[in-house]
């Protein structure tokens, strides 16, 4: 069967707009490692409904991507989703009115309990360094073209 992520048929041209997703801290996270190795899956964006459980990790590794391999992480946290929606490699992930990075890609390793979704951080900063509260809200940022 033809993969259109591997074969690279599919991009960010054909996503035209998308709404933002918003998520609350349910677990705030605290801890690094520099060998994790995260398999970065080809698909540059996931679906995921309402009330879904996702673990945001950081990474400062620049070319993390679909499709790579990524080792330097830091933890941030579990996200309870309040709405329905589809998170895309490059959105803007912010938590209290400041962007902590953005969308490099997802890993697979707890699938089907979670999504591993990956940051692309300046440096690496746990969700505790951070200092995000359980409760906290966060925003992944849509678009609109």
């Amino acid at each position: 069967m033809l993969d259109p992520y591997k074969k690279k048929l599919v991009n960010h041209d054909f996503y035209h707009s998308k709404i933002d997703i918003e998520g609350k801290f349910v677990v705030v996270l605290d801890g690094k490692l520099n060998n994790r190795g995260l398999n970065l899956i080809q698909p540059i964006s996931r679906a995921f409904s309402k009330n879904t459980i996702i673990e945001l990790i950081g990474t400062d590794e620049q070319n993390a991507e679909p499709g790579t391999v990524v080792n330097n992480i830091c933890y941030i946290g579990f996200i309870e989703l309040l709405n329905s929606g589809v998170i895309l490699t490059g959105d803007n992930v912010i938590w209290n009115e400041k962007e902590i990075g953005v969308i490099a890609g997802y890993d697979n390793t707890h699938m089907p309990n979670h999504q591993n979704t990956i940051v692309k951080m300046n440096e690496l900063i746990s969700g505790k360094e951070l200092g995000i509260k359980l409760n906290d809200k966060l925003i992944i940022k849509g678009f609109q073209k």
